[in-house]
């Protein structure tokens, strides 16, 4: 009974074995290399598979997803001559589990090794500035070399990152100082080019203002032209009214003296009266040099003296008083004397009158208007031809 027993569990024991040998799940995103008898049977992909136990066996479960190796700082010669460290960042992915476990021992540090030595070759043909500046190519150049070389490997590499280029001390300390020296120049340019357009800015509104000052000169002098044209306008006018009204008056003057010795209808001892009282005006000239008195003059004496009641005659002077002991009223019409209504320039007379003087040998001498008058009304009652 105890044996049947021992038996028993032995084979239990044995099939519990063989069904955990011949089951096996592989997880999402892995694969795992199957051997039979030591050689490469199959992969098994994701999911519940079956081993034939004692028989088959897992090599070895590879990650499929993709995966980032950090290379620590690598020291590189440039191609000056210097040494600088730098790490890179390779990210991969396996697509082929068996070549990655057949085909090389260890695919990281086959990468690592690859890296390094690509990465010596591509900086060491460039300078230590083309180097800092030229990241991109230097990515672009090792991606494609690590690509090419880990196909066979089963590896498919994404991309390829430098993570820093550390160069020396002294070259780091030499930079810093060009840096800084560039940084200032850039300082002093940027500074000229703000004083550069603020001088500009400023002369544009100086010349604005010029001009604007200028514009308003310029108006301002045409209005006080202006002005001063209708100021000098309406002063002439002002003027030549005056003269007008002036000369409407003695017009008017010369008009009334001339109704007055009509209306009073003067004889001869009043124009010989008259003539007397003339004649030393005529001498007052600063130019006269010599005077003739007119054969005329001793036959005015004459006729004044007989006016005069020398012969007992009734004098001129004796002026008739009326009746009534009033003064007829005066028959001259005054009214529109000043009437400022300015003829025409072609109309206005023109108010120059000479006379000559009896002698035919004596200057032309001008006389007054009312004086030429009572000299045409004289010579006319005496029977005389006018003088010119």
């Amino acid at each position: 009974m105890d044996a049947a027993l021992i038996a028993l569990v032995v084979v239990a024991l044995v099939f519990v074995l063989v069904v955990v040998k011949a089951v096996t799940i592989v997880p999402q995103a892995q694969a795992k290399v199957v051997e039979r008898l030591g050689r490469y049977s199959r992969t098994l992909s994701p999911g519940l598979s079956l081993l034939v136990p004692f028989i088959d066996r897992v090599r070895a479960t590879v990650d499929l997803r993709e995966q980032v190796v950090s290379f620590p700082p690598q020291p590189v010669i440039t191609a000056d001559n210097l040494q600088v460290g730098i790490d890179t960042v390779v990210y991969f992915q396996v697509t082929d589990p068996r070549l990655a476990v057949y085909g090389i021992a260890n695919y990281i540090t086959g990468m690592e090794q690859l890296t390094t030595t690509t990465l010596r070759n591509v900086v060491g043909g460039l300078n230590l500035e083309q180097s800092l500046t030229g990241r991109d190519g230097i990515n672009s150049q090792l991606r494609e070399v690590l690509d090419g070389t880990t196909g066979p490997w089963g590896l498919r590499v994404a991309r390829v990152e430098i993570k820093a280029i550390e160069p020396p001390p002294s070259i780091r300390d030499s930079m810093e100082k060009q840096l800084r020296a560039d940084r200032d120049k850039r300082a002093i340019i940027l500074t000229a080019e703000g004083q550069r357009q603020a001088a500009i800015t400023s002369a544009e509104g100086q010349k604005a203002a010029a001009i604007l000052s200028a514009e308003g000169e310029k108006q301002a002098a045409i209005l006080q032209a202006e002005a001063e044209r209708q100021s000098r306008i309406l002063r002439a006018e002002g003027e030549r009214a005056a003269l007008f009204l002036q000369a409407q008056g003695q017009a008017k003057s010369i008009e009334t003296v001339f109704q007055a010795i009509h209306d009073g209808k003067p004889d001869q001892g009043l124009l010989a009266y008259q003539y007397l009282q003339t004649l030393p005006q005529i001498a007052q000239g600063d130019a006269n040099k010599m005077w003739i008195v007119p054969s005329e003059f001793s036959r005015a004496l004459e006729g004044l003296g007989r006016l005069g009641g020398a012969d007992g005659e009734r004098s001129f002077l004796d002026v008739p008083t009326p009746a009534d002991g009033e003064r007829p009223a005066s028959r001259i019409d005054t009214s529109g004397w000043f009437e400022s209504q300015l003829p025409p320039a072609a109309e206005q007379p023109e108010a120059r009158i000479e006379l000559h003087s009896i002698a035919d040998d004596g200057p032309a001498l001008p006389v007054p208007p009312a004086l030429s008058e009572v000299a045409e009304v004289a010579q006319q009652h005496n029977g005389l031809p006018p003088q010119s």
